[in-house]
C-alpha cells in the first residue's frame, strides 16, 4: 500500500476533547485531514476545533454526544451524512476505566464502561465499516491497551474491554484484507492522560513509565503508513507483555495482581 494521503480524508475522532483523542486530531490535521470531533464536552471540541482550523486550515465539525447511548455508531452517522459529511476514516479512541477490587466497584459504572469501551465501539465499527471498505483507502483505528494481553487484577473490567476491542480489531484486519481499508488496533502503555483521574488512581499503570501522547499517536499513525501494517502495534510498555510468553498462566495472573497492590499502595 501506498502512504496515506489524508488531505483526501474526513476521518472522525471519539473522545476527542482531551488525552489521545486530542492528539489524534492534532496529528491528523497537521497532516491535511478534514476531521469530526466526538465527546461530551462540547466547550473542549469547540475549542480544539477552532485551533485545528486556525492552525491547519482544515475542516473540523464538531459533535457533543454521549456515545455510551444505544446505538451510538448509526445515529452518528445518519446525522453526519444529513448535514453532507461523508468520512473515510475513524478512530475509536472513547473510553475509560476504574481501579478497584471487582467487588467494590459500582455495577452502574462498570455497565457504563462495557456500553463505552465495546457496545459503542462495534456500533461505530459497524456503521462505517461499509463506507470506509467502498472508499478503498479508508482507515479504522481502535485503540485498545497494553492490557488487553493478560489479565489485570484490580482493572479487571478495564482490562477485559481493552482484550476485546484488540481481539476484534485484529479479526477485522484478516476480514478486510484486499480491499484497500486499513485497520489497526492501538495498544499503549501507559500514558501522560486523564485516565488516571477517571479511573480513580493515580497507580493504575502497573508500575511502568508513562510515554507521552505525543509518541503514542505517532507510533500509531506511522505504522499504518507501512507497506505490510501489522493488524496492531504496541507504542510503549512491551516489557509488560513478555512473561505471558515465557511463564505459566498462573504465575502471569499472580504477578500481575502482585504489581497492582503494590502500586496501589505505593
Amino acid at each position: 500500500m501506498r502512504r496515506i494521503d489524508y488531505n483526501q480524508h474526513t476521518v472522525i475522532v471519539t473522545g476527542a476533547s482531551s488525552g489521545l483523542g486530542a492528539e489524534f486530531a492534532h496529528q491528523l490535521a497537521r497532516r491535511g485531514a478534514n476531521l469530526v470531533l466526538v465527546a461530551r464536552r462540547a466547550d473542549r471540541l469547540q475549542s480544539l476545533a477552532d485551533e485545528l482550523t486556525r492552525t491547519h486550515g482544515v475542516t473540523v465539525t464538531v459533535v457533543a454526544r454521549d456515545l455510551g447511548l444505544p446505538d451510538a455508531g448509526r445515529t452518528l452517522r445518519a446525522e453526519l451524512e444529513s448535514r453532507g459529511i461523508y468520512a473515510t476514516g475513524l478512530v475509536n479512541n472513547a473510553g475509560f476505566g476504574t481501579h478497584d477490587a471487582f467487588q467494590d466497584e459500582d455495577p452502574e459504572r462498570l455497565q457504563s464502561m462495557i456500553a463505552l469501551n465495546v457496545a459503542a465501539l462495534v456500533d461505530l465499527s459497524r456503521a462505517y465499516i461499509d463506507p470506509l471498505t467502498s472508499a478503498r483507502n479508508g482507515i479504522l483505528i481502535n485503540v485498545a491497551s497494553l492490557l488487553g494481553y493478560q489479565p489485570t487484577p484490580y482493572l479487571s473490567v478495564y482490562g477485559a474491554t481493552k482484550a476485546f476491542v484488540l481481539s476484534f480489531t485484529e479479526s477485522l484486519w484478516e476480514e478486510t484484507r484486499g480491499t484497500g481499508l486499513r485497520v489497526l488496533a492501538v495498544c499503549p502503555g501507559a500514558v501522560q492522560t486523564e485516565f488516571y483521574d477517571a479511573a480513580g488512581s493515580q497507580s493504575a499503570d502497573y508500575g511502568s513509565k508513562r510515554a507521552s501522547v505525543e509518541h503514542v499517536v505517532r507510533t500509531a499513525l506511522d505504522t499504518l503508513d507501512r507497506r505490510s501494517a501489522p493488524p496492531s502495534v504496541i507504542t510503549n510498555g512491551r516489557r509488560l507483555t513478555l512473561a505471558g510468553r515465557f511463564l505459566p498462566r498462573r504465575l502471569v495472573v499472580r504477578g500481575m495482581g502482585w504489581m497492582a497492590r503494590r502500586a496501589m499502595h505505593a
